[in-house]
């Protein structure tokens, strides 16, 4: 993940945008969204650019409407990834900010939600979120998982996934190609018992659900499509187990 394609397109952060609001949950800062009486949660796990991108916040609230209380939270501790910062380039930052560190902060998470009454919790990861996503989805700590341009997840990790999952991936994509998720796919068509989704979105780039540019028309049609995708999902595998 050291190239500079999972970092194009680096958002504006706006620690204030979005309809919901950022309170502790769990000890992490959170961006919250949705109704707190839901029974249905859904964990949102950003890429490098953490909790205040305002693609991201917006697809939260987006999520919301559907009926789903959605929590993005801070693993960055407000050191999202800077590429204007040559003196602490990507590989640096990341020694930072390890998925597996998320993952064990991500346990505490699901357990507030639980004390909340909440019964089903789905989770979608990109880009760096995703590693964080599919070791949930291998320790069947969520009810269902979404990848959307995953950096880091192994075919050893997708082997290993006992969730329900969906794939969405880039044509363009150094980090997650189609040649990878055609594996994925392979393995998972393999279980039976775990229902699963790979879709790769033609002339779109790594990063292209959350870091499109909302002046392009094409951009956003490609990102609106991935987010009906994702909330589909979750209808599918959270709203019908209730």
């Amino acid at each position: 993940m050291s190239g500079p394609q999972c970092c194009s397109n680096p958002p504006v952060l706006n620690p204030t945008g979005g309809a919901g609001h950022v309170e502790k949950l769990a000890g992490l800062d959170s961006y919250l969204t949705g109704s707190p009486h839901s029974n249905l949660a859904l964990l949102l796990i950003s890429d490098v650019y953490g909790y205040e991108a305002p693609n991201l916040r917006n697809l939260a609230d987006k999520i919301a409407a559907a009926g789903y209380f959605v929590v993005v939270p801070d693993f960055f501790y407000g050191d999202p990834y800077n590429p204007g910062n040559a003196d602490r380039p990507l590989p640096v930052w990341l020694k930072d900010h390890g998925t597996d560190k998320a993952f064990e902060e991500t346990k505490s998470l699901l357990e507030a939600l639980k004390s909340k009454g909440v019964s089903a919790i789905g989770a979608a990861g990109f880009c760096w979120g995703a590693k964080v996503v599919v070791e949930l989805a291998k320790s069947k700590l969520i009810q269902a998982a979404v990848l959307l341009h995953p950096s880091f997840v192994s075919l050893d990790d997708i082997k290993a996934v006992d969730v329900p999952i969906a794939v969405l991936g880039a044509e363009i994509d150094k980090m997650s190609p189609p040649e990878l998720l055609a594996q994925f796919e392979q393995v998972l068509n393999a279980k039976p018992g775990v229902d699963s989704y790979v879709k790769i979105f033609p002339k779109v780039s790594h990063g292209w659900s959350v870091r499109y540019n909302i002046e392009d028309a094409e951009a956003v049609k490609a990102a609106e499509e991935a987010h009906q995708d994702l909330t589909d999902w979750f209808t599918k595998h959270l709203k019908s187990s209730m």
